[in-house]
């Protein structure tokens, strides 16, 4: 097999675990940050092994200036030794100046810190936490009439090139 070819061990470990498609629905997406996630064994392998659910998960800043994602879900996995919380909160590892920087995000109105994506990377658990303003119910609406519009105009696009 040639040299190149091969996948390296860093990148065998990445991988997308879960996605919060709900999000992006409800919220309109500001600044994205990435932080690592304090997990314990346990909550790594079943991570590897099943998915996380970020549909609750949001960011709270502490008074320490600790940043904790809290409402994610990791099941519990059946065969393990020492199991964990599902629902507990886990501490972001993020530098102080992106911290500064959500804490003003969360303390302006409407504002609010959610969790998008879960994923490995070098074999180290990261999330993407998203400055999000939550949408309104015609916003909502509204959102779903240009997307079903954008996929009829795609549709007609592929239709038009095949004749």
């Amino acid at each position: 097999m040639a040299r190149g070819s091969q996948k390296t061990k860093a990148d065998a470990g990445d991988r997308l675990v879960s996605k919060n498609r709900r999000a992006f629905f409800d919220y309109e997406i500001g600044d994205k940050y990435e932080a690592g996630i304090v997990l314990i064994g346990s909550e790594a392998r079943s991570m590897r092994e099943n998915s996380a659910d970020l549909a609750d998960a949001w960011v709270d800043i502490d008074s320490r200036g600790e940043a904790w994602v809290k409402g994610m879900r990791i099941p519990t996995l059946k065969h393990a030794a020492f199991g964990h919380e599902e629902r507990r909160p886990r501490k972001l590892l993020l530098h102080k100046e992106q911290i500064d920087r959500l804490r003003g995000y969360s303390a302006r109105d409407g504002m609010t810190l959610v969790v998008t994506k879960c994923y490995f990377i070098k074999n180290r658990a990261k999330i993407e936490v998203a400055a999000a303003r939550g949408r309104k119910q015609h916003d909502k609406r509204q959102h779903i009439r240009e997307r079903d519009a954008d996929r009829e105009a795609r549709v007609a696009m592929r239709r038009g090139r095949r004749d």
